[in-house]
């Protein structure tokens, strides 16, 4: 068996390979508010250590027995925080025998660190108007994977339900859906913009948790496997099953081991990409996580089954400041119409590309149609 955890993502890119087209900005004023989040966020883990042990319930049994745990022992051997080099030595492929029917409470009470960063990088292709669902994979080839993350406020140390997680990441020869653009796939095949696979939102349960149906994203030119990710807070969901308003509490992006993406490239479809493999030890962002931040992206994991093809299960605490408030550009935003282009900048608040229209033809598998909404 095998298992993923980590952690929450920061950093704003210095420049690099990527999908032709990737925009990456460096802003000063945003790097030194990202650092006083980091001294914060670790001063927070502290004070939370004490709370959250005296105190019995889904905390102590979960994210905070990662938290206090794991830096007691640390503090008590003397050993250094992470950094890249030792994130990329260990592996996160877990001894436990977790199902995504174990119980939240038992999966996140394993001495993982949560350590906090502020916000990440979003990259270029979050695609607003997407629609709130559990199962995403929308038929696509490659190895299935089920997602699960837990929401802890950092700086009261609670669970955080009613947040929406937004996730997304490209396909298994590298390609996102919801738009057409150079170095995604074939840029002229408009049906993209169609297309919604790989992407979705769920709303975190009492717990603060939420689970996903996916499937192992590729790498593609100049990045690393990686997904994508928002949270979104006291946000309002409408009547078509997509979500308007609120405020983006947090952005980043999460990691698998290399050898484990090593392993998954050797199978079909994902070894018909010629492109150059770029690893973990090469990709911009995951450094920016790693270096000098005591943060650890890489996700735990488990093999369901005997081998890849029966798929994985993974899961990640991510601690947020709920205060904090981000701005994530996007250049398109999935609409009536299908993906359509937009000049970028923050969500116009009105859901499905500023219209609140059910984008035409019969929700993808795994929609969660609210009650008293038709199903056309």
């Amino acid at each position: 068996m095998h298992f993923f955890s980590k952690i929450t993502l920061a950093s704003f890119a210095i420049s690099a390979l990527a999908h032709p087209g990737e925009h990456h900005e460096h802003n000063e004023a945003a790097e030194l508010s990202k650092r006083e989040f980091k001294t914060h966020a670790r001063r927070g883990l502290a004070a939370c250590a004490e709370k959250l042990q005296a105190r019995g319930g889904v905390m102590e049994r979960a994210a905070a027995r990662r938290a206090a745990t794991v830096a007691k022992h640390r503090q008590a051997r003397g050993l250094a925080v992470r950094d890249t080099d030792s994130v990329l030595n260990t592996s996160h492929l877990s001894s436990e025998e977790y199902t995504p029917n174990t119980p939240a409470n038992i999966i996140f009470a394993s001495n993982k660190t949560c350590i906090l960063n502020p916000e990440g990088e979003v990259g270029p292709y979050w695609v607003p108007g997407e629609y709130i669902r559990t199962n995403v994979r929308d038929n696509q080839p490659g190895v299935p994977i089920v997602l699960e993350g837990q929401f802890i406020d950092v700086e009261t140390c609670e669970t955080i339900p009613d947040l929406y997680w937004d996730v997304w990441n490209c396909n298994s020869t590298g390609v996102y859906s919801g738009l057409v653009a150079n170095g995604n796939g074939n840029s002229a095949d408009t049906s993209n913009y169609n297309a919604t696979f790989l992407r979705g939102l769920q709303k975190t349960d009492a717990d603060g948790v939420v689970t996903f149906e996916s499937i192992f994203p590729r790498h593609y030119s100049g990045r690393t496997t990686h997904h994508h990710m928002v949270a979104h807070l006291n946000a309002t969901v409408l009547p078509n099953n997509t979500l308007t308003g609120g405020t983006a509490a947090h952005v980043g992006q999460i990691f698998w081991d290399q050898d484990l993406i090593n392993a998954v490239e050797a199978t079909a479809p994902y070894n018909t990409n010629n492109v150059t493999l770029t690893t973990n030890a090469d990709d911009h962002v995951f450094l920016a996580e790693t270096e000098d931040s005591d943060s650890d992206p890489v996700l735990e994991y488990v093999y369901l089954g005997n081998d890849l093809s029966d798929g994985l299960f993974g899961w990640i605490t991510i601690a947020v400041n709920v205060s904090a408030t981000y701005d994530p550009s996007y250049s398109f935003v999935y609409t009536a119409s299908g993906g359509v282009a937009q000049s970028g900048g923050s969500d116009s608040g009105n859901g499905a590309g500023g219209n609140g229209t059910m984008p035409s033809g019969a929700p993808p598998s795994g929609t969660a149609i609210p009650s008293g909404v038709p199903k056309r």
